[in-house]
């Protein structure tokens, strides 16, 4: 059977503009796509009432007085990928270069980071290399926006704010962990 020509925004002639970004739609739908398979991966493993044993593994934890009530991730983690997501539609957008590739490369390793964070965590159970994982991602998100900046002001000033919840989530995770390691020696 025939597989369908199906119109994909695979960068061509015909979809670069005379600058040589990517055009407008094309640009849209990757970071649609990349936004997108992180908030189902992020979902997959939500501590939410659609995976109750996830739920009460998460709320049984010890977890510092500074972690914030569940409706504030449910608040925070949709601006910040949206965020992402226009800035890297905007570096999508610029003209291929080296410097545009490095950001748009960080990028992307954010946003799998992400997505593999909320599954070591919540899915895994695994706090210590969980904890480590934030660390790691303060360092990509850094990279990320130092990068971006240099191509793209808006795309980097963009990236600020999941640096930010990085440091914070970072602080948040290590603590937790530390407290399961406390809990489990006693």
């Amino acid at each position: 059977m025939p597989v369908p020509d199906l119109p994909l925004p695979i960068p061509s002639a015909d979809t670069l503009p005379k600058d040589g970004g990517l055009s407008r739609p094309a640009a849209l739908a990757i970071a649609v796509a990349v936004l997108g398979a992180s908030a189902l991966i992020g979902r997959r493993n939500a501590p939410d009432r659609s995976h109750p044993r996830i739920r009460r593994w998460y709320q049984r934890l010890d977890k510092p007085g500074f972690v914030p009530p569940d409706a504030v991730f449910g608040a925070v983690w949709p601006l910040l990928k949206t965020g992402l997501a226009v800035g890297g539609y905007r570096l999508l957008r610029q003209p291929a270069t080296a410097p545009r590739n490095a950001a748009l490369g960080l990028w992307l390793i954010n946003g799998a980071l992400i997505g593999g964070w909320s599954d070591l965590f919540f899915r895994r159970r695994a706090l210590g290399p969980s904890a480590a994982l934030w660390g790691a991602m303060v360092v990509t998100g850094t990279a990320h926006a130092v990068a971006a900046a240099r191509r793209d002001r808006v795309a980097g000033a963009l990236a600020l704010p999941l640096l930010a919840w990085l440091g914070f989530a970072t602080v948040m995770a290590t603590d937790i962990w530390r407290r399961a390691r406390r809990g489990s020696d006693d």
